[in-house]
């Protein structure tokens, strides 16, 4: 048989195939179709069912009622991206932020107030509002204290950090258990030990280092140390002679005799270079003032000082004379601090 036959009766029929048709043929139905009325449309029904029944008055209301809804829990509970905050990224082990700890190709926000933690396993990094990054060492504790514009804060209560900043100078602070270390352009390594001591290396630009009235400025390839209660040290360039290092270490957080003091400061008058004028022009404000004069002496054969400073005003530590002198040693200008000091004693002022 040919299969034409089956669709559109062509060809020769098989002989099974006429013998069904013979059987069925008896109930064949001869009468029209009846007409069907024209079905709608499912677009058509649907809509006359919210006319009618008024469906379509009662979503719209509570549409409105869920977005009222959505509003008012998005004001009452931001989402984390809109909080003030910084992005935590784990690069070892599993640091924490609070209580949460973020796993492998996990991250965080670090949110005001709250806790960063590393244990001896745990490295991290943070995106500063996008003007910077703070590499976190393992053993590391430190809080976040202002975030946004302005002003963006952490404070170090121990451990190791590396700042890699690009902010205005002075908008990036830590705070330390003995010193404020104020970003002035730069890169810098910062460690707190247990006890609360601290010291700052500068790889870039340099850094404030700030306890009260006592300031230290650390220009890249220099150190300074920092203790509880007394503030940051003498800043000295990490190539410094030891023993030059070993007596600034003494003078500025040792008690010593009187002979003591005099055989130390003559040491480190004695083995300072050229480069260490860093050293000796912060030693000009912390020296007694029956030994400022030899520590100007031997800063001005090194330095001579520019025009306008004198032996006399350097003594009685004027400060404009002083500024001048930093910036002849070419180790960044010092209007960039003092316009930082203003607008930190301003904001103090208005906090009280």
């Amino acid at each position: 048989m040919r299969d034409d036959y089956l669709w559109d009766g062509s060809g020769e029929p098989d002989p099974e195939i006429r013998q069904l048709e013979a059987i069925l043929g008896r109930f064949r139905h001869h009468r029209p179709a009846p007409a069907f009325p024209e079905m709608p449309s499912e677009q058509v029904v649907r809509q006359r069912f919210w006319q009618k029944s008024g469906f379509h008055k009662l979503a719209a209301a509570a549409a409105v009622v869920l977005v009222i809804a959505a509003l008012l829990i998005r004001r009452s509970h931001p989402t984390p991206a809109s909080q003030p905050g910084w992005n935590v990224a784990r690069v070892a082990g599993a640091p924490r932020v609070g209580s949460k700890a973020i796993t492998s190709g996990g991250s965080g926000r670090l949110a005001i107030g709250q806790l960063l933690e590393t244990d001896s396993h745990s490295r991290a990094s943070i995106t500063v509002d996008e003007v910077g990054q703070v590499d976190v060492e393992p053993d590391t504790r430190l809080r976040l204290l202002k975030a946004g514009s302005g002003q963006r804060r952490l404070a170090l209560d121990r451990g190791t950090i590396h700042a890699v900043i690009w902010a205005p100078p002075g908008e990036f602070v830590v705070d330390t258990p003995s010193a404020v270390a104020v970003d002035l352009g730069c890169a810098y390594t910062l460690h707190v030990d247990n006890s609360g001591a601290g010291l700052l290396r500068t790889k870039l630009g340099w850094v404030g280092f700030k306890l009260e009235g006592r300031e230290s400025f650390i220009p890249a390839g220099a150190a300074c140390a920092t203790r509880p209660k007394i503030g940051p040290g003498t800043p000295y360039f990490e190539d410094a002679p030891g023993p030059l290092r070993a007596a600034l270490s003494k003078l500025d957080f040792e008690t010593n005799t009187p002979a003591q003091r005099n055989a130390g400061l003559a040491l480190v008058l004695s083995q300072s270079r050229k480069r260490d004028a860093l050293t000796l022009w912060h030693l000009l404000a912390r020296v007694g003032d029956s030994e400022r004069g030899r520590v100007y002496d031997r800063l001005a054969a090194l330095v001579p000082p520019p025009s306008g400073v004198t032996r006399e005003g350097v003594l009685h530590l004027d400060q404009k004379m002083l500024d001048r002198w930093w910036n002849q040693l070419d180790l960044g200008d010092i209007s960039i601090w003092r316009t930082f000091e203003r607008s930190w004693t301003e904001a103090e002022s208005t906090k009280k």
